[in-house]
């Protein structure tokens, strides 16, 4: 009954917003390789995307790359500017036991930026640490 519980719950089916959308395509113009929509081993959970970064060692250099996690949040995913609970435990549980970070892009901070590619594409080295 278990194993039947989480294939059902990994086989949701998916649909990639316009905000997703554009999210991928800030990140790829950036020069990374977002992969979509991206199964979890452990918790089974999709995120929208992730991506490796280069992380830094302390030296000023780089040691090779760390994962991340991309989640374009939209409306559903917040009451009053508040994440949800269940977008809280998406984040936690991804965190702790796939140990990848899940880094959140709310609706409204992404639209303050309108069409200007380049303030997205600074607000995303901000948000990834580039």
């Amino acid at each position: 009954l278990e194993e039947r519980c989480r294939d059902a719950f990994a086989s949701q089916e998916t649909r990639s917003s316009a905000f997703q959308n554009d999210v991928v395509a800030a990140l790829e113009s950036m020069g990374l390789d977002p992969k979509e929509e991206v199964l979890m081993t452990k918790t089974r959970y999709r995120l929208d995307a992730v991506v490796e970064v280069p992380k830094d060692d302390g030296s000023g250099g780089s040691s090779a790359n760390k994962v991340i996690g991309i989640e374009a949040d939209g409306p559903s995913h917040f009451v009053d500017r508040q994440p949800t609970g269940s977008t809280l435990l998406k984040r936690r549980q991804v965190s702790r036991l796939d140990g990848i970070h899940v880094a959140s892009i709310p609706y409204w901070e992404w639209q303050e930026h309108g069409k200007d590619v380049d303030k997205k594409q600074q607000y995303l080295r901000a948000l990834l640490g580039l």
